[in-house]
């Protein structure tokens, strides 16, 4: 199977006069799993455990555990990013777990996105990441 990015789908879809038809024939590149589905395929694929990435992530457990299962159903864009950076995830794959959740990808033109990046580029935890946004006059992770 080809692979098609999402500029390629968009074109796709700009030039498409059914629908349908698009539907079905780019079905597979569809995001059909959950949010808490993906980080916990996350968590398989990096070997990780839970309590581990919730230790790393700085945020409270009963928050963490409830994004994982699903019951918080919208959490908000710091505590994914936080959770992403207690994955130990890419800038990409950390966009790409907040795009899945419906909220806006890092953004390097921004001065706090561009110090979370920093961080998570230089392997910084959150606990590093928040003192460089708390020195630079931007609100904190956590």
């Amino acid at each position: 199977m080809k692979f098609k990015s999402t500029s390629d789908l968009l074109k796709e879809l700009s030039a498409t006069e059914n629908f349908d038809e698009f539907a079905k024939e780019n079905k597979d590149y569809m995001i059909s799993k959950s949010l808490s589905e993906h980080l916990c395929e996350l968590l398989i694929e990096k070997k990780l455990k839970k309590s581990e990435v919730i230790k790393k992530s700085e945020i409270s457990s009963d928050y963490a555990y409830q994004i994982f299962s699903g019951t918080k159903s919208s959490p908000t864009r710091d505590k994914l990013i936080s959770l992403a950076i207690g994955i130990g995830l890419s800038v990409g794959e950390t966009s790409g777990l907040l795009k899945l959740a419906g909220l806006m990808p890092l953004y390097a033109k921004n001065l706090r996105d561009s110090i979370i990046i920093f961080g998570i580029n230089n392997s910084k935890s959150v606990c590093k990441i928040n003192e460089m946004l708390f020195e630079k006059g931007e609100t904190t992770l956590n």
